[in-house]
């Protein structure tokens, strides 16, 4: 069997356990055993590639996948679940990065040939006797390029936004719109010098530096106007984009693995995103247009003075909660910040001793990254199937004695449904307001990354409890125990 062979059947295993990985990662049972073997699947796409190259330098090979592993270890060990949002932002950059950076320099800047990057390309094929039809692979490796580098730029600035590195309000620049249109020409412009025009290979290679610059600032001013409360979208659909560049470098290589996850990465991304959108009641066009959402300041009331908050503490809160036959809890991003996943399994583990059902309501854009309170529940070892979507939770609070909301601010705002001049109006809300008792934990009257007054803090049945959500749960559970004994 040939070594061409070999990688052909390494490539076709390793897109097997790419599709078998994905597919057990839409389950939180199974998403671990998913990610093990998307991770093999990635080896096994490294080892096929060495292969198929007939890679000699294999020292090389080896001192990048211990010094990658290393960093990936360490990064995995010691990023808290608080910075996971980051964390992708920085890997999907990463992604744009890597397969700009290897259609750039691979197929065009070290080829030094003359003529059009579609003749380069066609010359390349054959001299190494392989099929090639170069205007196409031409625009395919254009694409790559800019794709890879919006990504890259656009998930550095999201990273910023969500670390509090930048700031997290949107950022409008005057005539954006213009700036980026023209952009987009230059990009275009010269996509078709590099497929069509007769070059130099110093002409050539300085048409892809320009062209990756283009689109490295494209991607700085399509994310900057886009707010906090849009981020979640915005790591969907720079996922999305990786996944993209990832595939059409595939064709620039004539690599059929690098094809298959990348599409997978691309649909999949673009599912969730639309699942984003629709969480929201908003159009992709409008988040990334819109300009919408604010800091989560933790100050004001964001959108209008609060006249009629109640406020309790743990004690008060304890002696509801010691009598109460149901809970659902409601995460937030103020339970991320806490830390406090532990702190209300724990608190979860004494109600359920005392008779009481506890579940938790998960709203698709919980969080800052779509997932983010199941990953967080899921390390504190709440079972899975306590986890309850909105659609079917919501008719349920209606028979619940208390909700407890811990750091959930738009999600559950009533103003989304009743108020026609609300910026959330019409997005879909978990009802925690029909709740016979509403607890919210917070740290104040601070506006969530909307920008807007949260009516349920005014509800007769809400009660507010200020502090830290870690330290609220810790002392909700001293009180039950001393009185549960």
């Amino acid at each position: 069997m040939t070594a061409d062979n070999i990688a052909k059947l390494i490539y076709l295993l390793s897109a097997v356990l790419f599709i078998l990985g994905l597919k057990r990662m839409t389950r939180v049972k199974t998403a671990r055993s998913g990610n093990m073997m998307s991770a093999v699947a990635m080896l096994l796409a490294v080892v096929g590639a060495l292969i198929e190259y007939q890679v000699v330098h294999f020292q090389w090979m080896l001192v990048g996948l211990l010094v990658g592993g290393l960093v990936g270890l360490i990064a995995a060990m010691r990023v808290p679940m608080t910075s996971m949002p980051e964390m992708v932002a920085i890997f999907n950059g990463f992604g744009g990065a890597v397969v700009a950076a290897s259609v750039l320099w691979l197929k065009v800047v070290e080829t030094g040939a003359t003529g059009s990057v579609g003749q380069v390309l066609d010359a390349a094929a054959a001299a190494s006797k392989t099929d090639s039809s170069g205007s196409a692979e031409s625009i395919t490796l254009c694409l790559s390029i800019l794709i890879g580098g919006v990504t890259l730029s656009g998930s550095l600035v999201a990273y910023g936004k969500l670390a509090g590195r930048i700031k997290g309000a949107p950022i409008l620049l005057p005539a954006r719109h213009v700036i980026n249109a023209l952009l987009v020409i230059a990009a275009v412009g010269l996509s078709v010098y590099m497929t069509f025009m007769t070059a130099t290979a110093g002409d050539n290679a300085t048409a892809c530096l320009a062209l990756s610059g283009v689109s490295l600032l494209l991607g700085v001013l399509l994310v900057i106007p886009i707010g906090g409360a849009d981020m979640p979208v915005v790591i969907s659909l720079l996922n999305s984009y990786s996944g993209v560049a990832a595939s059409a470098t595939g064709f620039v290589i004539s690599n059929n693995v690098l094809i298959i996850s990348g599409a997978m990465v691309g649909a999949a991304g673009l599912i969730l995103t639309k699942i984003m959108c629709v969480a929201m009641n908003r159009s992709l066009a409008n988040v990334i247009f819109g300009g919408f959402g604010s800091d989560d300041s933790g100050g004001g009331g964001g959108g209008g003075e609060y006249e009629n908050v109640t406020s309790c503490g743990v004690e008060e809160a304890a002696m509801i909660l010691e009598t109460a036959t149901s809970c659902i809890v409601v995460p937030g991003y103020g339970l991320a910040v806490a830390q406090a996943q532990h702190a209300v399994r724990e608190l979860a583990d004494l109600l359920e001793a005392n008779d009481c059902n506890v579940r938790y309501a998960i709203h698709p854009v919980a969080g800052r990254m779509p997932g983010h309170m199941n990953v967080l529940l899921a390390e504190a070892d709440v079972p899975y199937e306590q986890l309850v979507e909105m659609e079917v939770i919501n008719s349920e609070f209606g028979e619940t004695d208390v909700a407890l909301v811990l750091g959930a601010n738009d999600v559950v705002n009533p103003a989304a449904l009743d108020d026609k001049s609300s910026p959330i109006y019409g997005m879909p809300i978990l009802e925690v307001h029909n709740a016979r008792t509403v607890f919210v934990v917070k740290r104040g009257l601070g506006s969530g990354f909307a920008g807007v007054k949260n009516v349920l803090f005014e509800r007769d049945n809400t009660m507010m409890v200020f502090g830290d959500a870690k330290k609220v749960l810790q002392g909700m559970t001293s009180e039950l125990k001393e009185t549960l004994g």
